[in-house]
């Protein structure tokens, strides 16, 4: 009998977030996934429009400060 070789197969690693969202499909029902996944879109989109804001106030503030040039 001959030993047939094994083969290395590359397999690609999980990434940290793949094993997360793979528990999390485990413990959760869809609509609770769904639910979660919407409120962390809407925490980022928030985040978003909070820097908007601060950079809109910055740019304000700069142009209330500025002295109009003497002609």
């Amino acid at each position: 009998m001959q030993a047939v070789p094994l083969r290395a197969t590359a397999r690609p690693v999980p990434s940290v977030t793949a094993a997360l969202r793979a528990v999390e499909a485990l413990l959760l029902g869809g609509g609770q996934r769904t639910a979660r996944r919407n409120a962390w879109n809407s925490v980022l989109e928030d985040r978003r429009r909070a820097s908007d804001r601060r950079e809109a106030q910055d740019v304000l503030e700069a142009a209330a400060t500025r002295r109009p040039r003497a002609t």
